[in-house]
């Protein structure tokens, strides 16, 4: 039997899609956090179809506004686990599924 997006009782299940970044986690100042959150969004719509590049981007800016060692991951349905420094780590999703990960480790 086809799937028809209904669940049971006869109600459209509904798929959630966010259009505003969604912080899962973040231990920066709120300072280096809005700025990054503005970057990665910047980044993430104008590379909308190469998150390599969304990423080398957002690395790169990040290394120069907040210092090296900046590592960057975008991309849909992965997991991780890094050692970062403290109050330099952001975890976000982006339009839905896209998931953007910033962390600084020395």
């Amino acid at each position: 039997m086809a799937d028809d997006g209904k669940a049971e009782g006869g109600e459209v299940e509904k798929k959630i899609l966010h259009v505003y970044p969604l912080v899962k986690h973040s231990d920066m100042n709120e300072e280096m956090r809005s700025e990054a959150i503005e970057l990665t969004i910047t980044a993430c719509e104008k590379f909308a179809n190469n998150y390599e590049q969304a990423a080398k981007v957002i690395k790169e800016t990040m290394d120069k506004r907040f210092g090296t060692h900046w590592h960057v991951v975008v991309g849909e349905g992965y997991g991780f686990e890094v050692s970062y420094e403290t109050k330099n780590i952001l975890y976000l999703f982006f339009g839905g599924n896209l998931a953007i990960v910033a962390w600084k480790c020395s």
